[in-house]
């Protein structure tokens, strides 16, 4: 497959490489790594399903911290390895190639400050419905992890009070919401993303504090379409 090297959006100096007929970065991601709130105190970040770095490379460059991102595709792995070259972050992430249910393998429970995932977002049943392309197939569907075992995954890596930044589709959000509250993990923020004006939301960003209590905040919709960038328009916001 063709690799080519595209410019990150607005960003500055930012690349990735991608697979021209396979693999190319969303702007979920993009959204997600912007919504998450990284603090000073913040030293252990995880990327659970990293892709090809999206989300570690905003926020290396954005913050300065160390990332860790986990990938099961060596393929995809392979294409986020080669961009921390490219933008000079070799010494601010870390990319493991693995099955997200192995990361107790290399860090201990309760390791992390904030997780964050951009996951597969449909339930697979069966190949009738799924894409041809392999990797665009494990991406898109549960078929290596579903959202159940995402949200454990997720709770038992965080420390108490620690952060879990997901980015999903809004039609399972009843769902996440359960779930994520069996797996002692209380939304505190959703934000609703639109793409055009007078329709449903496209994708919904939550913030989850593990351990946290009842009471959640639901920030002022944004519609995307116009945008000029996608900097740090959630703390424009507020």
């Amino acid at each position: 497959m063709k690799k080519t090297l595209n410019w990150l959006f607005d960003y500055p100096n930012l690349k990735l490489y991608q697979y021209e007929e396979a693999f190319k970065f969303s702007l979920d991601s993009i959204l997600l790594a912007e919504f998450a709130n990284i603090k000073k105190k913040d030293t252990m970040i995880l990327d659970l399903c990293t892709g090809n770095g999206v989300i570690p490379t905003i926020l290396a460059w954005k913050t300065g911290k160390n990332i860790i991102g986990i990938e099961l595709q060596k393929e995809i792995y392979n294409l986020a390895v080669l961009s921390l070259g490219v933008n000079n972050l070799s010494d601010k992430i870390h990319y493991i190639c693995d099955d997200i249910k192995n990361v107790d393998n290399y860090y201990n429970e309760g390791s992390f400050d904030v997780i964050l995932c951009n996951p597969p977002y449909f339930p697979y049943h069966n190949e009738e419905h799924v894409n041809n392309n392999n990797m665009k197939k494990i991406a898109r569907h549960e078929i290596f992890i579903d959202l159940d075992t995402l949200l454990k995954i997720a709770s038992k890596m965080l420390r108490s009070k620690g952060h879990f930044y997901l980015v999903h589709l809004p039609q399972r959000l009843d769902e996440i919401l359960i779930k994520a509250w069996q797996h002692e993990l209380a939304a505190k923020e959703i934000q609703l993303i639109y793409s055009k004006d007078n329709e449903n939301a496209k994708i919904v960003l939550i913030d989850f504090v593990k351990n946290g209590k009842f009471g959640v905040k639901i920030r002022p919709g944004i519609n995307i379409s116009n945008l000029a960038t996608y900097q740090n328009i959630f703390r424009k916001e507020g």
